[in-house]
């Protein structure tokens, strides 16, 4: 996991390394001081050598400064390669989600990525920038005071190490007992980003139906549940001070005893035993090695806190879509003919029933197909594995002669443009939102697809035109509107497949029939797959495909299937009596 996480820091070693080297340097001269103020007590202070006194002041003070500069430049190291670790782990982290096939999203859930990418990625941050310099500092410190303290007095610093063993014990204990907590906070994390979520983008919904109460009580359920986990792990993590400040208030009670004694036996002799220098300087030494200790505890601590999130980002790291290119995929689509052949599909690998089963179709490139069904019949997820948004379970679907898994995925999802039941547009202007399909497109090109989409009239009535700017999910359109938008879109990839998944549902029967004739006229040799749930929408297709309960039902034109299909002869003529009864 480390070893994932670190790889990450890239064009930040040289920072992660330089901070340990100066911390290093900042330790030396820190342990320096103590032994330079014996000397200057014992030989200049005690002999009343003034000369002797200023030139080791001067070199407190030259220690001191550096030691303040090396701290300095330690710190500022630190923090630019930790918060370029956190960089690097968002950029990796995105960058492996766009890889993600649907199923593996689903997974993971969009809440508990955006949790991920955000608050674990600055735990992380905290931890990383804590290591590199305290977590190197506090080792040093202390073995450095205590090679200088065994060198004063080997038995009184015999104390040190008698303590390190019962800090250590006691960090094991919290640390055992608090992670599991931490684990479980940060999955009600994703919970409450999921809640806050679906309010934000729902909010109409809810003021609709006067629901914010209902909204409110489960988000504070939800905070409650963390409020009391968090507790419940920091009363353990409480621990921790009261048992550094035991083992320190030990340490020095014992130091200052026992070094009492030896000064007083000696007479302050420091050939016959300890100085009063060397007292002073075991004291202090006594001090910056229990402050490491404390130093390493609050490190344990951010580690605790850091170990959850370390294990959920490496997580979506080493996660791998299980949509893949084979070696030396096709990369050319030579035609819009697609073919089923006995394809069966679910969501689930392990589910006992396949959402689609026994699909056998044949499409000619160019056709205009019609897909009618009930809710629940598997017409979205028919028409989701042409592009390979999902993998069939068993059989295999074809899009010019080749197999959709021999197909390199980007060269087959630009020949296939797919209108999606949630229209989705982006921040931005109209303008920006189109250019998804085709970022070079010309203003020209923009404003054909629109006209065939018929969202052009639209568009010019608005000030600013194309300049438009639509706010996130556009929220300031209308349905149809973003609608239409979005087949436009779809349009400008000039995609030798257009998909549209119920995505005229909004739009009004005219603009319907005028974007149907638009296709028609103006990309004859394009396949068009249009799913909806009007039988005007689609019953002048070549051929209409009826689905039911995940299987083909009936294929044929709009004629036959009303001799030869009840289900689809049932649905038009409900809505045929309910247009008329509505004139």
């Amino acid at each position: 996991m480390i070893r994932k996480l670190l790889s990450s820091v890239r064009e930040f070693k040289k920072g992660t390394i330089l901070a340990p080297v100066y911390v290093t340097f900042e330790s030396i001269l820190e342990i320096i001081i103590p032994t330079l103020m014996a000397f200057l007590i014992d030989n200049g202070i005690n002999n009343n050598d003034m000369s002797y006194v200023l030139r080791i002041g001067l070199a407190l003070v030259v220690s001191a400064a550096l030691s303040m500069l090396t701290g300095i430049l330690a710190g500022w190291s630190a923090a630019a390669s930790s918060a370029g670790l956190a960089k690097n782990l968002r950029h990796d982290m995105f960058y492996n989600v766009q890889n993600f096939s649907f199923s593996t999203i689903d997974r993971f859930s969009t809440a508990s990525i955006v949790t991920r990418l955000t608050t674990d990625v600055t735990n992380v941050q905290n931890a990383f920038q804590m290591t590199v310099r305290l977590g190197v500092r506090a080792p040093m410190m202390i073995i450095f005071a205590l090679i200088f303290s065994f060198r004063i007095d080997a038995k009184l610093s015999l104390i040190f190490l008698a303590v390190i063993p019962v800090l250590g014990l006691g960090l094991g204990l919290i640390m055992s007992h608090v992670h599991p907590i931490f684990v479980r906070v940060f999955h009600t994390y994703d919970k409450l980003n999921n809640v806050v979520q679906e309010n934000l983008y729902g909010i109409r919904v809810v003021k609709s139906y006067n629901r914010e109460a209902f909204e409110e009580k489960k988000f504070a359920g939800i905070s409650q549940s963390i409020f009391e986990d968090f507790s419940k792990a920091e009363k353990r993590l409480a621990f921790n001070m009261p048992l550094m400040q035991f083992c320190l208030y030990t340490s020095m009670l014992l130091l200052s005893w026992f070094g009492a004694k030896a000064i007083v036996a000696c007479g302050n002799d420091a050939a016959l035993g300890l100085s009063t220098g060397e007292l002073t300087s075991l004291i202090t030494y006594a001090m910056q090695i229990l402050m490491s200790l404390m130093m390493l505890s609050m490190i344990f601590v951010m580690i605790i806190i850091s170990r959850a999130s370390a294990e959920r980002i490496v997580e979506i790291l080493d996660e791998e879509s299980d949509l893949k290119n084979i070696d030396n995929p096709v990369c050319t689509v030579k035609d819009g003919s697609i073919a089923f052949e006995n394809v069966s599909f679910s969501y689930n690998k392990n589910a006992d029933k396949y959402v689609l089963s026994g699909i056998n179709l044949s499409i000619t490139s160019g056709e205009t197909v019609g897909i009618i069904g009930g809710t629940g019949s598997a017409k979205s997820s028919l028409v989701q594995l042409i592009p390979r948004l999902y993998d069939v379970l068993g059989g295999k679907i074809t899009v010019g002669g080749v197999d959709v898994r021999n197909y390199d995925l980007a060269a087959l999802r630009n020949q296939v443009a797919m209108v999606l039941q949630k229209n989705v547009l982006f921040s931005g202007t109209i303008k920006k939102n189109l250019r998804w399909g085709n970022e070079h497109a010309t203003d020209e090109e923009l404003v054909h697809a629109c006209r065939l989409a018929q969202a052009d009239g639209f568009i010019r009535e608005f000030p600013d035109q194309y300049d438009t700017y639509i706010e996130q999910g556009g929220t300031n359109v209308s349905g149809g509107q973003r609608q239409r938008l979005c087949i436009a879109r779809a349009l400008l990839k000039k995609p030798k497949i257009l998909i549209l998944d119920d995505s005229t549902s909004a739009v009004d029967t005219k603009t319907d029939t005028l974007i149907r004739q638009a296709f028609r006229e103006d990309i004859p040799d394009t396949t068009k797959i249009i799913i909806a749930q009007r039988v005007s929408s689609v019953q002048d297709a070549d051929k209409i495909i009826v689905m039911n309960d995940g299987k083909v039902d009936a294929v044929g034109t709009h004629e036959e299937l009303l001799e030869r299909c009840a289900i689809y002869r049932e649905v038009y003529e409900s809505q045929n009596k309910g247009g008329v009864l509505h004139e």
